[in-house]
């Protein structure tokens, strides 16, 4: 019988991934395609959990979840109404709803849009904490699922691009396809840019080099077709840093990197053209987005007006002259949404997670896929500032995979047993050897001339 282990929960969360990527980039509510990734998304994570595993998962990051999905249930859960006294424009006391006769009221103004959101955080969360209980050549396993994910999305876009400047495909998916297989070609032009530090980290420390320099070009050359300001700008920044963050530890030439970064100075002056052709950011735009935004964060800054109900409480704050045939569906700053949604507990988890993140920096430094992951993560968040990325289920399930890799003990673990020190038994004298393997390397002993260069300092200590 054979000791090798399972491997069928890394094809099962795998699989979930790549789904994603595929059928989750529409930014539209209650798509039927977003329910069933969720519910695949919990399925497989019950089932990950119910088989013991040997890794740890982090007491700050699982406190960090609980309080997130606690907040979010606390918002459908009816209160007294005297609470919100005070604490909220009466338009929204209005449309929070009475509960019976005993008056209570919800700190949500749309519960089922709350619910919604609860089972999209709870779907990401478990898929995160089943990612962190893999091995960590299991977590490796994963790339190519996500990999996949993205060469699909990149040939949609491709074909897109060669018909025309601008076409949508209608009727094969619950929302209009503009982008890969994206609704938004901002957030196509997102999973495009986090992907680059792992095509980095494959070429230069998995020995492709020439594949992936390859997919290094293709991704940029679809990032200047997406036609995404803050995508092209992004695009350059975390190629510069990859290469320059995680070529340090690797065997690639100086040659090599010389030649990236003359093929970064031609991209840089597309981009560059690319953006002086459009208005960066016109009256109507994400700067008047962020300035309601606010307003209505100042009188909501105690509960908020629920997750999921961002439209509808936007309107009260809208100025007149700025009501238009096109409606404000998001804030394009997913920080600001969420405090508008969230209020002052949900800054606070933002705080919590980006400290703790910082501080998960400070050990990842040695593991070249983990810095990958962290550059990934820290230009989605960056990116952000500026759109909604993160309300897309594909994009969703890369930020908790890309997470997990950070997050995940599994790496330290293993690096730690690398500087262990084991103790060999040799004729009844005990010899402390230190340990040199990798997943690859079995331990080797010391030679002979080494043993007795080790006896004789020995003996001439005692």
């Amino acid at each position: 019988m054979s000791d090798r282990p399972s491997e069928w929960d890394k094809y099962l969360l795998g699989s979930v991934l790549f789904i994603s990527l595929l059928f989750g980039g529409g930014t539209a509510n209650g798509l039927y395609t977003d329910t069933l990734i969720e519910i695949a998304a919990i399925v497989s994570a019950a089932a990950v959990f119910s088989q013991t595993s040997g890794q740890r998962v982090p007491h700050s990051v699982l406190w960090l979840l609980i309080f997130a999905v606690a907040l979010v249930i606390l918002q459908i859960v009816p209160l007294p109404a005297a609470i919100f006294s005070g604490l909220r424009p009466e338009l929204l006391l209005a449309d929070s709803g009475l509960v019976g006769e005993t008056r209570f009221r919800f700190v949500s103004v749309g519960v089922g849009r709350t619910i919604e959101c609860l089972l999209y955080l709870v779907a990401a969360a478990t898929f995160f904490l089943s990612v962190l209980r893999l091995r960590v050549e299991q977590v490796h396993g994963l790339l190519p699922f996500f990999f996949m994910g993205v060469i699909c999305n990149g040939l949609a876009g491709a074909i897109q691009y060669s018909l025309s400047d601008d076409i949508a495909i209608e009727g094969l998916l619950p929302f209009t396809i503009n982008a890969g297989l994206f609704a938004n070609e901002n957030h196509f032009a997102a999973l495009l840019f986090v992907s680059i530090p792992f095509v980095v980290y494959y070429g230069l420390f998995r020995g492709h080099l020439l594949s992936g320099s390859l997919g290094l070009v293709t991704l940029l050359l679809l990032l200047l077709a997406a036609g995404s300001r803050a995508g092209v700008l992004i695009g350059l920044a975390i190629t510069v840093l990859s290469i320059v963050f995680l070529s340090a530890r690797s065997k690639a030439s100086g040659f090599g990197i010389l030649l990236i970064f003359i093929a970064l100075s031609v991209y840089t002056m597309g981009g560059w053209t690319k953006i002086d052709a459009e208005a960066v950011d016109p009256d109507f735009g994400r700067g008047e987005f962020a300035r309601t935004t606010i307003e209505g964060i100042k009188e909501n800054w105690a509960t908020g007006v629920g997750f999921g109900n961002f439209q509808k409480a936007y309107q009260i704050y809208e100025k007149e002259g700025m009501i238009f045939k096109q409606f404000v569906n998001h804030a394009h700053n997913e920080y600001l949404e969420i405090a508008f949604e969230g209020g002052v507990l949900a800054i606070l988890l933002m705080v919590l997670y980006l400290v703790i993140l910082l501080i998960a920096f400070t050990r990842i430094r040695r593991d070249p896929l983990q810095k990958a992951a962290f550059l990934s993560v820290s230009f989605l968040l960056i990116h952000s500032l500026v759109d909604y990325p993160l309300r897309t289920e594909a994009l969703a399930m890369t930020f908790a995979f890309m997470n997990a890799i950070i997050f995940h003990k599994g790496f330290a673990d293993r690096l730690a047993q690398k500087n262990e020190l084991i103790e060999i038994d040799h004729n009844g004298d005990k010899l402390f050897v230190p340990i040199e393997t990798s997943s690859q390397r079995k331990p080797r002993l010391t030679s002979r001339r080494a043993k007795h260069k080790h006896e004789r300092a020995r003996y001439k200590h005692e």
